[in-house]
């Protein structure tokens, strides 16, 4: 799994090294590789919908499905003054910040002006089990996150009506948040 991630973000990476180093005559268009060799999406077929259970946040399933055992590679894009609420996932997330500034807090007490920015670039791991909330504050522009992780990716409410109830991660964020 850490391999698998490892070299996801590597060639992430090194696909901006080929534009940096100065190709010299025409590029010939992405319709021209062998889709037997490269599987690709173009920034303008992803299929962005709204994101389940987040207002104001759209997402985009590129690898797997989040829903299921196995890998998978998501985008969410949280449109400004837009935030998740505590929470934690059962499994390990790796998150790298694609473009604008991600906020991001963690504890079981919910305040985005806690929240400290992630700017372009930035990778964060969020260790399963431990609740923490996300988003793009009012005033500044989207902030697209992509979010590589072992499913099932369940997000685990530590607010409001699908609250996680007794012991656990929730009620110790909400009881340290207490002191």
């Amino acid at each position: 799994m850490k391999k698998t991630i490892i070299a996801a973000l590597a060639l992430a990476a090194s696909a901006g090294i080929g534009y940096a180093a100065g190709v010299v005559g025409p590029v010939p268009p992405a319709s021209s590789l062998d889709p037997k060799a490269f599987k690709m999406t173009l920034p303008e077929n992803i299929n962005w919908r709204p994101a389940e259970g987040l207002t104001g946040t759209d997402a985009a399933v590129l690898v797997g499905d989040p829903a299921k055992e196995g890998f998978y590679v998501v985008l969410n894009r949280f449109h400004p003054g837009n935030f998740s609420r505590p929470h934690f996932h059962d499994n390990d997330r790796y998150i790298m910040v694609i473009s604008g500034e991600w906020w991001v807090d963690t504890g079981g007490k919910f305040d985005p002006n806690r929240t400290v920015p992630m700017k372009p670039g930035t990778f964060v791991m969020h260790p399963g089990r431990e609740v923490h909330y996300d988003g793009a504050r009012a005033g500044s522009e989207d902030a697209i996150v992509m979010i590589f992780g072992q499913g099932p990716g369940t997000r685990r409410e530590c607010m409001g009506p699908t609250a996680q109830k007794g012991p656990g991660p929730c009620a110790d964020a909400l009881a340290a948040a207490a002191k």
